[in-house]
């Protein structure tokens, strides 16, 4: 059974940083792309960052670009976020979820299996 359980969020102020974690089981992380994904109380649920299955290939979404960094270490099972220079605006949940492909998906339905989530908050 896939199981995916993110780890690392948190209460932080604005400029901080934050450093997901992705923990996953019951398959070889080496076959799948794996995205990171976030959720605003009454907004979508929108794709931040996709890393595909070698590593090789990376994705980030405009408003993460340069301030946040995806990478894998499939030998631990394991997939990082790494989120610097905080803003209040990247406030949600935020879910990874694997896709058994080696490229990402541009959408939330191109994936597989999805952690439960965990809340990042950045506030003063």
């Amino acid at each position: 059974q896939l199981q995916l359980v993110e780890s690392g969020g948190g209460l932080v102020q604005p400029g901080g940083s934050l450093r997901l974690s992705c923990v996953t089981s019951g398959f070889t992380l080496d076959y799948y792309a794996i995205g990171w994904f976030r959720q605003a109380p009454g907004k979508e649920r929108d794709r931040v960052s996709c890393i595909s299955s070698n590593g090789a290939f990376t994705y980030y979404a405009e408003s993460v670009k340069g301030r946040f960094t995806i990478s894998r270490d499939n030998a631990k099972n394991t997939v990082y976020l790494q989120m610097n220079s905080l803003k209040p605006e990247d406030t949600a949940v935020y879910y990874c979820a694997a896709r058994r492909n080696y490229a990402c998906s541009i959408s939330v339905s191109g994936y597989d299996s999805w952690g439960q989530g965990t809340q990042v908050t950045v506030s003063s």
